[in-house]
C-alpha cells in the first residue's frame, strides 16, 4: 500500500465535513487509496500547509482543495512549482453578475458612476476581486467613479460561505446600494430558489468567464502519488448512486483535468489588489 495522502480542505460550512467523509469513504473503500483529510479555517493557512517545509510550525499536506485565489497564491508563493491536478466540470466558465433594483436608476454599467456598488468579502474572487477588476477595464474605478459598500463577512474563506453575497443582495433590496456584484452560481440560486420577490432585481451585466477551484499538489509530491489521486477522482461516476450523492454535494458531475486558461484575469486582479504581496503564513 502506498503512503497516506494528506488532503486539505477549508471548513467554510458544516456540510464540508459530510462531503469529505463521503470522499474519504470512496477513496478507502472503492479506490483503495489511503487518503486522510485535514480541515482548515482559512485558505491562507491551507496554502501554508501545502508549502510547508521541515521545521515550519504548520501542518504539512500533500494536496489542497483550493479556491481560484488560493490556487494562484500557491502558484505565486511556490514560484510556479505547485502542481494543478484536477478541477470540477462546474469550475469552468464562472461569471460575475452585476444586478440592480428593477425599475431603478441603474440599468447599465455607465449608470454606476457616482453611485454605490455592493461587493462581497474582499478575498472573494467572484464577488469582489474580479468585479473591481472588470469594472476598471470598463472605465469605472473604485472610489473614483463609484462608491463600494463591502461586506467582509467571511474573510479567509474566499467567498465560499455565500454570506457576503447574501448581504450584497439585501443591500440592494433595502436601498443601501444601487447595484451589487455576486457570482453566477449565487445569482442562479437567488432566482431559481426565489430568495427575493419575483422581478425585484434585474441583471445588468455579466463578466467575461473565469475558472474557479483547483486541486493543487505540493511542489515535491511524487508524481505517481498525484496521478493515483487523479485516477481515483476520475473513477467517480455520476451514474453510480453512491458516487452521485458525494458529487452532488460538492456541486459537480465529473472531475476534469486542469483548464489553466481561465485564471489570467484573476491573476492580474489579485496582483494589482495586493493578494500576492504577503507570503503564506508559517
Amino acid at each position: 500500500m502506498s503512503r497516506t495522502i494528506w488532503v486539505g480542505a477549508v471548513a467554510y460550512d458544516p456540510k464540508v465535513v459530510t462531503i469529505w467523509e463521503g470522499m474519504r469513504h470512496y477513496f478507502h473503500e472503492e479506490a483503495r487509496l489511503p487518503v486522510e483529510v485535514v480541515l482548515f479555517q482559512s485558505y491562507e493557512m491551507q496554502v501554508a500547509a501545502l508549502l510547508s517545509q521541515s521545521g515550519d510550525f504548520t501542518p504539512r499536506i500533500d494536496i489542497a482543495w483550493n479556491t481560484n485565489l488560493a490556487y494562484l497564491q500557491s502558484e505565486k508563493w511556490s514560484e510556479q512549482r505547485c502542481q494543478p491536478i484536477a478541477m470540477r466540470d462546474t469550475d469552468i466558465g464562472w461569471t460575475t453578475k452585476i444586478f440592480a433594483a428593477t425599475g431603478g436608476p441603474v440599468t447599465k454599467l455607465a449608470d454606476l458612476r457616482n453611485r454605490t456598488l455592493a461587493l462581497g468579502s474582499r478575498d472573494s474572487g467572484h464577488a469582489a476581486i474580479l468585479p473591481v477588476h472588470f469594472l476598471e477595464r470598463e472605465g469605472l474605478a473604485e472610489e473614483k467613479d463609484y462608491r463600494a459598500l463591502r461586506f467582509n463577512t467571511d474573510v479567509g474563506k474566499h467567498g465560499d460561505t455565500g454570506r457576503s453575497e447574501a448581504e450584497v443582495v439585501r443591500a440592494v433590496l433595502d436601498g443601501r446600494a444601487d447595484a451589487g456584484a455576486v457570482g453566477g452560481p449565487f445569482w442562479k440560486t437567488v432566482n431559481t430558489d426565489r430568495l427575493v420577490p419575483e422581478g425585484a432585481l434585474t441583471e445588468i451585466w455579466t463578466s467575461p468567464p473565469f475558472n474557479h477551484c483547483m486541486f493543487t499538489a505540493r511542489p515535491d509530491l511524487d508524481s505517481s502519488l498525484a496521478q493515483r489521486f487523479v485516477d481515483a477522482l476520475s473513477g467517480m461516476n455520476y451514474e453510480n448512486p453512491s458516487h452521485r450523492a458525494v458529487l452532488d454535494a460538492e456541486g459537480l458531475r465529473r472531475w476534469e483535468v486542469p483548464h489553466l486558461d481561465g485564471y489570467d484575469s484573476l491573476r492580474q486582479a489579485a496582483a494589482k489588489q495586493g493578494f500576492f504581496e504577503q507570503e503564506a503564513p508559517k
